[in-house]
């Protein structure tokens, strides 16, 4: 067999592995970065080629890990009574929550990880989210809008928060247009207190939630 049918048939192999990967934390960034990581960038990455789908592809690897790194991090919530609940899809639409979070008293929080170079800050400057010098307000619109969904799905309100990880927040946390901006390692802190300060309404949406919003991915 010549060279070149071995790297397509590695190509391919890694492609059809990549495809098996099930549901869980990261899971719908993952599956566009297997979307874009055809076995042509397969191929392309085996003999050294960089191309813009696979960059696209990087970056999405990268965002599914920053989830997956939340995930573990918010783990020990479910030993306290927490409904915690990962990459679920939205009743409508492509969208996804990256984490729904619900306290015991029945708080609940939409949680989105954000995973921006560490290189630079994440501040508030003239009334505009900036990571360094780009300006990311509109970045937030996502978030936004799964909020108002979750909200109105459940009948009960519920609070916006993003973790971030990598970037430093010199302010230690930002609350920038409704949403709570906190370190990924501080996301425990952040939540106990949240769950403190804000009261739940009605009956806890804990089952709810997990019945409306299904795992990514599944039918």
């Amino acid at each position: 067999m010549t060279l070149a049918l071995v790297l397509v048939a590695v190509a391919a192999a890694a492609w059809y592995i990549q495809q098996q990967r099930g549901p869980g934390a990261g899971s719908s960034a993952a599956a566009e970065a297997r979307r874009l990581r055809t076995p042509l960038v397969h191929l392309a990455n085996l003999i050294g080629i960089e191309t813009a789908r696979g960059r696209l592809a990087d970056q999405w690897d990268a965002g599914a890990t920053g989830e997956q790194r939340t995930a573990a991090r918010l783990h020990p919530l479910t030993r306290h009574g927490w409904t915690v609940l990962h990459d679920r899809a939205l009743p409508t639409g492509r969208a996804n929550v990256d984490h729904l979070l619900i306290s015991p008293s029945g708080v609940v929080v939409v949680g989105d990880t954000k995973r921006w170079s560490a290189r630079y800050p994440v501040t508030v400057r003239n009334g505009r989210l900036m990571h360094g010098n780009r300006d990311v307000t509109t970045w937030l619109r996502g978030l936004h809008h799964e909020t108002r969904t979750v909200a109105k799905a459940l009948g009960c309100p519920a609070i916006p928060v993003i973790f971030m990880d990598g970037a430093p927040i010199p302010a230690g946390q930002l609350l920038f247009e409704g949403i709570r901006i906190v370190p990924a390692d501080q996301a425990l802190t952040a939540l106990c207190s949240i769950a403190r300060r804000h009261r739940a309404c009605g009956e806890h949406p804990g089952r709810r939630a997990a019945a409306l919003f299904t795992p990514y991915g599944r039918t």
